[in-house]
């Protein structure tokens, strides 16, 4: 049975969402050390199945943030591991899932991942 608390991203797509940036375009992740090539932040207020906030890339925007408001287009489902990804660009663009692939594949190409969209 689903933990009531978790937050179902699938829930956002097709909303706009603010997010909160705590790894801007060109930061260095503080573990794994690769540089992050997308604004990477969370939905505040959430909680995925890590535990954690639930994550969000930003396509679309070339300048480092540090808060983010704009469309979730889609879900990036990890299937093995338990933290999803929201998608959120800049309102009226689209991307396809091969394009999402490719622009997040600095980071999720660790992972078995399924694109979901609206």
């Amino acid at each position: 049975m689903p933990d009531p608390m978790v937050t179902d991203g699938r829930q956002f797509l097709g909303q706009t969402v603010t997010l909160t940036i705590d790894r801007p375009l060109g930061s260095c992740h503080p573990h794994w050390g690769f540089i992050y090539s997308l604004n990477y932040g969370y939905v505040p207020g959430t909680r995925s199945p890590d535990g954690e906030a639930l994550d969000a890339y930003v396509l679309g925007i070339f300048e480092p943030l540090q808060i983010y408001t704009g469309q979730c287009i889609a879900l990036i489902h990890r299937l093995n591991d338990d933290d999803d990804k929201l998608i959120v660009v800049p309102s009226g663009k689209q991307y396809t899932p091969a394009q999402i692939a490719a622009l997040t594949e600095f980071q999720e190409r660790f992972f078995q991942i399924e694109i979901i969209m609206k």
